[in-house]
C-alpha cells in the first residue's frame, strides 16, 4: 500500500454504472412474469428467448418509470426514443444480442445531490445519460459441476442504466451517490433497491491521473459488487494499486476487474482490447417510442414529493437538526407518516423523537413496514399532547400508555392513561404533603442539602416520585421540593 505522501500526488477518477431493475409485472419487451425467485426458466416465451418470427412490443409502464427517474434527476427527457440492438455472445444472452438504446437515451444529462457525512458538504454528482435496456439471464456455476447452468427467468426483465460523468473523486462520494440513487427509485416506486437479489447493481470505471492533469487516465472497470460498502472498498483498493503500478514505472491496462469481498482485492477478468465491437445498429422490429407534451406532463403531475425536499422541508418548516431529517427520510414510508404527524401536532421535535426512537424500536424488533404499525399518526399526536399538557410523563407514556396503545389501537391515550389510573398530579394543594413527608423522613440527608450538597435533589425526587407511585408531575413536585428546602 502507498504512503500517504504518495497518495497525496495522485488524483482519484471515478464514474459509475447503475443498473436499477424496474418494479413492472411484464418484461420489458415480452408479456413474460417478472416474479423474483420463481423455478428457473418458468418466466420464458419464445420472444424472451428470441425465436424466429417473434416481435416485441415496449413496455409502457417501464418508459414513464425512466421518465420519472429523469424528472427527478432533472435530467432532459427525450421525447423520440429509438432502440438499438447491441451484439454480444454469451450464455446468458438467449438472442445474442441485447435490446437498448444508443444514439438517443431517454434521458440526458441531469443531477444528482449527495452529502459527504464526514465533512457535511454536498454537492452535484453529474449524470452522462439514463437508458432503458432489458437484462441478460443468470449463469450458475454450481460446486462440483463441470457445466454452466443457465437461468433465463431474468432475461428480458426491464433496466435502466445510470451512467455518471467521470466526477466522482473518492470512495465516499460513490458510496452516497449509490444512497442517493437507491433511496430517489424507492421514493419513485420504480425499484426495490435491493443489492443483494440483484436488482441495483453497479460497476465502477476507475483511472488514476497526477494532481493538475487533465488528461484521463487508462480506465479500469470493476463488476460483481453486491453492496455500497464493496463498492467503496473496490474504489480504494484499485486507487492504491494502480498508484503503486504508476510508482513502479509499471502500465497501467484498459481492462475489466471482478472484486473479491472476502480478500477486498480485484483482478483482472478481461481486457478492454479484446472485446468484440458491440456493432450496434437501430432495432428494425421496434417502432420509434414518441413522448408527446400530455404524456409527459402526466408524469410530472404524479411525481411524489422526493427526499431532498422533503429534508429540505423537515429542516426549514419543522425546526428538525440536520441528523433527525436524514434519519427520517431514509425511508419514503417512514417520511410519510412523519410529516402525515406533523400536521396533528406542533412539536415537531417530540414526534421526530418517537419516530426515531419508540415507534423505530418497535418495527426493527419485529421486522415491520411502518403500514403494519397499529398506531396512527393522529393517536400518537394525542400521546404526545398528552405529554405536552403535563398529564403524563415521557417515561409513563412511553413505557405504560404507547405499549397499550399497541395492542389496543382503537383507544385513545387519555383513555389508556385513566384506566391505569397514570393521570399526572399536579394540584400543588395535593403533592405538598407528599414532599414534606418526604422531607420529614429524611432529616439527615435535608441537613446534608443545606449545607451544600444540592445534588440530593434528585434523591428526593425519587423519594416523592416513588411516593407518589410515578404520578406526580415532575415540574410542580420540583418547584415545591426546591421551595421547601430553601426555606
Amino acid at each position: 500500500m502507498p504512503s500517504q505522501e504518495i497518495k497525496d500526488k495522485y488524483e482519484l477518477v471515478v464514474g459509475l454504472e447503475v443498473h436499477v431493475q424496474l418494479l413492472t409485472k411484464s418484461k420489458m419487451y415480452a408479456s413474460d412474469s417478472t416474479e423474483f425467485g420463481n423455478l428457473p426458466n418458468s418466466n420464458i416465451s419464445v420472444i424472451t428467448l428470441g425465436h424466429p418470427g417473434t416481435l416485441p412490443k415496449v413496455n409502457k409502464r417501464a418508459v414513464e418509470f425512466a421518465m420519472k427517474l429523469g424528472l427527478a434527476c432533472k435530467s432532459e427527457i427525450t421525447r423520440n426514443n429509438i432502440f438499438a440492438r447491441k451484439n454480444y455472445f454469451y450464455p446468458d444472452l438467449p438472442k445474442g444480442y441485447q435490446l437498448t438504446q444508443d444514439k438517443n437515451p431517454v434521458c440526458v444529462g441531469g443531477t444528482v445531490a449527495i452529502t459527504l457525512e464526514k465533512s457535511g458538504v454536498t454537492r452535484d454528482i453529474e449524470l452522462t445519460r439514463i437508458h432503458m435496456e432489458e437484462d441478460a439471464g443468470k449463469s450458475m456455476h454450481l460446486a462440483g459441476e463441470v457445466d454452466t447452468l443457465v437461468d433465463y427467468n431474468r432475461a428480458g426483465v426491464p433496466l435502466l442504466e445510470i451512467v455518471t460523468e467521470p466526477c466522482i473523486r473518492a470512495s465516499e462520494e460513490a458510496y452516497q451517490f449509490m444512497s442517493e440513487i437507491r433511496k430517489l427509485v424507492r421514493y419513485l416506486d420504480i425499484c426495490d433497491g435491493n443489492m443483494e437479489e440483484g436488482s441495483m447493481r453497479c460497476d465502477a470505471n476507475i483511472s488514476i491521473r497526477l494532481k493538475g492533469e487533465t488528461e484521463l487516465g487508462k480506465k479500469v472497470e470493476v463488476k460483481n459488487m453486491n453492496s455500497f460498502r464493496n463498492v467503496a472498498r473496490a474504489i480504494e483498493h484499485e486507487f492504491d494499486r494502480q498508484i503503486d503500478m504508476m510508482e513502479k514505472g509499471e502500465t497501467i491496462i484498459s481492462e475489466t476487474r471482478t472484486f473479491d469481498a472476502t480478500t477486498g482485492l480485484t483482478a483482472g477478468m478481461r481486457t478492454k482490447e479484446d472485446l468484440n465491437d458491440y456493432r450496434y445498429f437501430p432495432e428494425p422490429d421496434l417502432s420509434p417510442v414518441v413522448i408527446s407534451e400530455d404524456w409527459l406532463e402526466s408524469i410530472k403531475a404524479s411525481m411524489p414529493s422526493l427526499p431532498r425536499e422533503l429534508h429540505e422541508r423537515f429542516v426549514t418548516v419543522f425546526g428538525l437538526p440536520e441528523y433527525d431529517a436524514n434519519v427520517l427520510t431514509d425511508s419514503k414510508e417512514i417520511a410519510l407518516y412523519f410529516e402525515e404527524l406533523c400536521s396533528e401536532t406542533n412539536n415537531y421535535k417530540a414526534a421526530s423523537n418517537w419516530m426515531m426512537g419508540p415507534v423505530k424500536s418497535y418495527l426493527n424488533e419485529l421486522t415491520l413496514h411502518i403500514e403494519d404499525f397499529p398506531v396512527r399518526p393522529k393517536q400518537l399526536a394525542s400521546l404526545i399532547a398528552l405529554i405536552d399538557e403535563g398529564k403524563v410523563n415521557f417515561s409513563v407514556a412511553s413505557q405504560k400508555v404507547y405499549p397499550e396503545m399497541i395492542k389496543n389501537p382503537s383507544q385513545t391515550p387519555l383513555e389508556i392513561a385513566q384506566k391505569l389510573n397514570l393521570i399526572q398530579e399536579s394540584d400543588e394543594g395535593s403533592l405538598k404533603p407528599i414532599v414534606e413527608s418526604v422531607l420529614a423522613e429524611n432529616e439527615a440527608k435535608v441537613a446534608e442539602y443545606k449545607s451544600g450538597k444540592k445534588g440530593l435533589l434528585g434523591m428526593f425526587m425519587g423519594q416523592v416520585m416513588k411516593k407518589s407511585k410515578g404520578k406526580a408531575d415532575p415540574k410542580v413536585a420540583n418547584k415545591i421540593l426546591t421551595e421547601l428546602l430553601e426555606n
